[in-house]
């Protein structure tokens, strides 16, 4: 990638004209797009610009600016692990434009105030749109609703609200949550977990876990809340999205719920796309994650689920930690692990070089899928029935991508002239390795160090200003 003719000028904070040469639209044929203004002002083969930096970035695939809707960032409270501002750094190197930031910060994001600051704090920074995640209990105690209408209204204008990190288990006051948000075409994101069945649950129930002598986490404790709550979902006529599904029957209970037509979505993180619970026999706390990492079936269904639209997104459940948390003995090791970075080449890895999707299909899982839901522009939200696509002839999953890549006043979410510019440029044919020291998170706790990744992230424009330039934050 070439950058020439510079006159753009002024600091990464401010937008400028931008030609971007030979570029390849979800994988397509080359063009180039003109970014001006924040928007994508022209977008065709060899346009003639005059004024404004060059960049040559022939073989460079576009997306759409990738959409996260689970990330941690830690801010208020444990600055030690993350910040607003070293997240959304990691998020741009990853190619992210927008992250959703949970609420299971110090204090919890259960009130209007909380939102806001973490919305500003997102603001401030620059680095990429953060949309606050609101708590749906207060104190995330699951005892009674946090104030979401409150939040609703607020600044920040949260849709999503969630108490990751715990399971809202009480039926009842799920039910009210789900009642509360469809007023204001909100969504209640579980974090999928019965309580009872998990005390002390150190690692996936199964083979490995008797072999190690670790108590298991059984895939029933997951699966018994999105039955619960698929129902509950269907019977209230409200959005429910279901975060980092992990098992083979998760996937068929979700494929289940959208054949009924109810307003259920999902997401899938890609360290379970990949990685397997194996990996525990090693002790190295760093593969200790909350859902655990499950067995190669599960890893293949959930691979089946996402190319088919069962699972509608994935997201990075990005999880960094402080050095006294995570670098400890197993059984004291907080579970989580780093993603921003890493999460597309792991997609690329795991969905497009097998062939289950294509990079449309990729564009949508990262992008088009999460930012609906999440009410980005371009999208309303899920709209009722999911979005779910029936395995195509002969029981191959569809490659078809779940939403129009370029739907009709696509905002945000679109790589066509007058969408806002808002795209990331990955070299399809690099190879990275992995390096904990060096990532932009203040998380040291990848799965990944020292592994050879496809797959990366060259340029990310947010609302037409570069945020990374030849792999680097400007």
């Amino acid at each position: 990638m070439t950058r020439h003719g510079d006159t753009a000028g002024g600091p990464a904070h401010e937008a400028g004209r931008w030609h971007l040469r030979g570029v390849r639209p979800l994988g397509g044929d080359p063009v180039d797009l003109l970014l001006d203004g924040g928007i994508i002002a022209e977008a065709g083969r060899d346009l003639s610009v005059v004024g404004a930096t060059v960049l040559d970035a022939d073989g460079l695939v576009a997306l759409p600016g990738l959409v996260d809707l689970h990330t941690h960032l830690r801010e208020p409270g444990r600055e030690d692990a993350e910040t607003v501002a070293s997240g959304t750094r990691a998020a741009a190197l990853g190619g992210f434009t927008t992250v959703f930031a949970m609420a299971n910060t110090e204090p919890v994001a259960d009130t209007a105030g909380v939102v806001e600051q973490v919305w500003r704090l997102g603001r401030d920074a620059g680095y990429c749109d953060v949309r606050p995640v609101g708590a749906v209990t207060e104190g995330l105690r699951g005892v009674r609703l946090a104030e979401l209408g409150a939040m609703a209204s607020s600044a920040a204008a949260v849709r999503v609200f969630s108490d990751d990190g715990n399971c809202v288990s009480d039926a009842v006051l799920m039910r009210r949550a789900l009642e509360y948000v469809k007023a204001f075409d909100g969504v209640i994101a579980q974090h999928a977990q019965e309580p009872r069945l998990t005390e002390d649950a150190q690692m996936n129930e199964g083979v490995v876990s008797a072999r190690l002598g670790l108590p298991g986490w059984p895939a029933a404790a997951e699966e018994a809340i999105i039955a619960r709550d698929v129902l509950l979902a269907g019977h209230v006529g409200s959005r429910l999205h279901v975060c980092h599904v992990s098992t083979a029957g998760s996937v068929e209970l979700l494929r289940w719920a959208k054949s009924k037509g109810w307003r259920v979505t999902a997401e899938v993180t890609p360290h379970h796309l990949l990685l397997t619970d194996d990996l525990a026999t090693s002790f190295d706390p760093v593969y200790k994650v909350n859902p655990p990492l499950r067995t190669a079936a599960d890893v293949e269904a959930l691979r089946a689920g996402l190319a088919d639209g069962t699972i509608d997104c994935v997201a990075t459940d990005h999880a960094p930690h402080a050095p006294q948390d995570k670098e400890t003995e197993w059984m004291a090791a907080r579970p989580g692990m780093v993603g921003l970075e890493t999460a597309l080449s792991i997609a690329i890895m795991t969905m497009l070089e097998t062939g289950l999707l294509d990079w449309a299909g990729l564009a949508d899982r990262m992008a088009i899928a999460p930012g609906r839901i999440g009410g980005l522009p371009g999208g309303s939200g899920a709209p009722a029935g999911g979005h779910h696509h029936p395995p195509a002839a002969g029981g191959r999953p569809s490659r078809a991508p779940a939403h129009d890549v370029h739907p009709a006043g696509a905002g945000a979410l679109s790589l066509s002239a007058g969408a806002v510019a808002n795209l990331v440029l990955v070299d399809p044919v690099a190879r990275w390795t992995v390096d904990a020291g060096a990532l932009a998170s203040r998380g040291r706790n990848t799965p990944y160090a020292g592994r050879k990744l496809p797959g990366r992230v060259q340029a990310t424009f947010l609302r037409g200003r570069p945020t990374v330039l030849d792999g680097k934050i400007v």
